[in-house]
């Protein structure tokens, strides 16, 4: 049975998982700079990164409309189910959004079959649940139980960040500009993830770079004890580097089934800023 996946811009797709995983992707917007964009159709990662760096203010986003949505879900065959997967509903009024439309859709056409899912993570949380969802597809499991399958698997979705700067969390307002200083000047390093509600919150301040890199490996283990049939997902922002001898590290100590890993797009790289890194894997 074949069954659409559709994402929104917030899903940090590796490229090499993208071509596995046949995803319709729903673009978010982006403001920078006085200009707007459409995140992977008007603007690419690199030239996002750049006009960041280049600005003095951060980048502002905003979701799709229902419109952009309901457009999406037209592109579908009628006969094709669609299972969105939407940023955190915590984080943003995409998921709203996409509901909004697949009740515009049903009104004129009924019989579709749509379930718009509120994934409760972001960035590459949204990736791994989308290869679950294709694994189901795959082994032929009917639409119902795909989407049983990814209520079950977000409450074991793992999706961990640290973050090599804290400027970005200053300018977006998201921590206290005094207490950021101060952070700053110790090299307080933040160790993030995402709650079981669908927020982002700080579980660690960790003194130096490399100390928050061990820890930011070490809470894998504590989290997971059997690898074999696992994925784990690795997005960066704009530290390609960085962000490899990490994943080759943590594939060192855990014999993940498969590892990938991508560039973060505008939304996550906003907060996370330059050298920033989300894991994300299921528990056991």
């Amino acid at each position: 049975m074949h069954i659409q996946l559709m994402a929104d811009g917030a899903a940090d797709i590796p490229e090499r998982a993208m071509k596995i995983l046949d995803v319709k992707m729903v673009p978010l917007y982006v403001y920078i700079q006085g200009e707007e964009y459409k995140t992977g159709v008007t603007t690419d990662t690199e030239t996002f990164y750049q006009k960041m760096e280049d600005s003095e203010e951060l980048p502002k986003s905003s979701a799709p409309s229902p419109m952009d949505f309901y457009e999406a879900y037209k592109q579908i065959d009628g006969d094709v189910p669609i299972i969105m997967l939407s940023l955190s509903q915590n984080l943003s009024a995409t998921y709203d959004n996409a509901i909004t439309a697949k009740n515009m859709l049903l009104q004129e056409e009924p019989d579709r079959e749509i379930e718009v899912i509120n994934s409760k993570t972001a960035s590459v949380g949204i990736s791994v649940l989308l290869h679950a969802a294709k694994q189901q597809i795959e082994q032929g499991s009917s639409f119902q139980e795909v989407v049983t399958h990814i209520h079950e698997q977000i409450k074991k979705t793992n999706t961990l960040f640290v973050l090599k700067t804290l400027e970005n969390l200053i300018l977006g307002g998201r921590l206290d500009r005094v207490r950021g200083t101060v952070a700053k000047y110790l090299n307080t390093k933040l160790l993030m993830h995402g709650s079981e509600e669908g927020t982002i919150e700080v579980t660690e301040k960790v003194r130096g770079n490399k100390k928050s890199i061990r820890r930011f490996v070490q809470q894998i283990g504590e989290h997971v004890q059997t690898f074999e049939n696992k994925v784990i997902m690795m997005s960066h922002c704009n530290a390609e580097e960085r962000a490899r001898t990490v994943l080759a590290d943590i594939q060192e100590k855990y014999a993940f089934k498969a590892a990938y890993l991508t560039e973060m797009g505008p939304l996550s790289s906003t907060y996370a800023g330059k050298g920033g890194l989300v894991i994300s894997f299921f528990k056991d």
